[in-house]
């Protein structure tokens, strides 16, 4: 006997299989429901078959199996020891699928899931703790990580999925990591508020301030870097009196008026002290580019795809230099 692209032997109460059953969903269910009722005309009704339909419908999943799983009489339809068996693993592959499905609807819908970011450290300590109190007001059943570290480490955290992606001032332009600008992070000029500059009336030229001492970052850090490159620009190697590896030592050296620094708005936001003024500087000034880094080949899940658009809407409304930071 030949059964769509099966071929078998018939024996009284087994099919000796030669193929590989491939047994979809809706089967399941149909021989489920006829275990559960034992009649064809009920379990018709509640998988939306005709009797006849169903009939067919059991024959074939019995021909892929090689074994009969219901005994049909004139007055029941039974289970078969075989079809016992069969009708508790269905139920089990049944449920399974089920739990896939919810499992991915709540993903998408956000209401499970995980997010990893990297963040450079002035990202790590000021828009983006916002920007996960935020998200998980919003979305409370998807699992945040931050890890604050600088851009190079940081794509390789990305390359390696590590992390999902990640906030850098810097383009990797590498064929495996992908790229998107989110906002510009412009630099100012911190000192102390009684610093001979709080009397300068314009912005102020960096140049033109290298004979007051100056705190900055490490040059391994991209804050540090934009202002060696401004500098560079006029054949001027940067020299500054202190170099240290935190934001708040800088805000701390400056209070106690140990020099001034230039850094980007996003940096000036965790200093916390009425003693500290920020200068413009002299157009065009240093600009930052911010943006967020993932892995090209990799696609993102909706939980990072929604992340990443509250980071976008977030640092684009940041509030206005002289509100943010108490420039003169």
């Amino acid at each position: 006997m030949q059964r769509i692209g099966a071929t078998f032997c018939r024996c009284p109460a087994v099919y000796t299989l030669l193929v590989e059953p491939n047994l979809s969903t809706k089967e399941l269910k149909a021989v489920i429901a006829l275990s559960q009722t034992r009649s064809f005309g009920q379990a018709a009704l509640q998988v939306h078959l005709s009797q006849s339909a169903l009939s067919a419908l059991i024959a074939r999943v019995e021909a892929q199996l090689g074994a009969r799983l219901f005994e049909r009489t004139t007055r029941a339809v039974e289970l078969t020891d075989v079809g016992h068996i069969f009708v508790a693993h269905a139920q089990e592959l049944i449920r399974d699928t089920q739990r896939a499905l919810q499992a991915v609807a709540d993903t998408v819908l956000l209401k499970t899931g995980a997010v990893s970011v990297a963040a450079l450290p002035s990202l790590a300590a000021s828009i983006v703790p916002q920007a996960f109190a935020a998200f998980s007001q919003a979305y409370p059943g998807v699992r945040l990580s931050l890890r604050d570290t600088l851009s190079d480490p940081a794509f390789d955290l990305v390359r390696n999925g590590k992390v999902d992606l990640a906030l850098t001032a810097a383009d990797p332009k590498q064929e495996d990591l992908a790229y998107e600008q989110l906002t510009t992070d412009e630099f100012l000029l911190v000192c102390r508020s009684d610093h001979p500059l709080c009397e300068e009336v314009k912005p102020i030229v960096l140049e033109a301030t290298l004979h007051f001492p100056h705190i900055s970052m490490s040059s391994s850090a991209s804050v540090r870097q934009y202002v060696d490159a401004e500098l560079a620009k006029h054949d001027i190697k940067f020299i500054p009196a202190f170099e240290v590896d935190h934001i708040a030592t800088i805000g701390a050296l400056v209070v106690q008026g140990l020099g001034i620094s230039a850094l980007p708005e996003t940096a000036i936001a965790l200093l916390q002290s009425n003693q500290i003024r920020c200068l413009r500087l002299h157009s065009p000034g240093i600009k930052r580019p911010l943006g967020v880094v993932t892995h090209r080949h990799t696609p993102l899940s909706a939980s990072a795809q929604t992340l990443i658009r509250l980071l976008k809407e977030m640092l684009e409304n940041l509030p206005a230099k002289s509100e943010l930071t108490r420039v003169s």
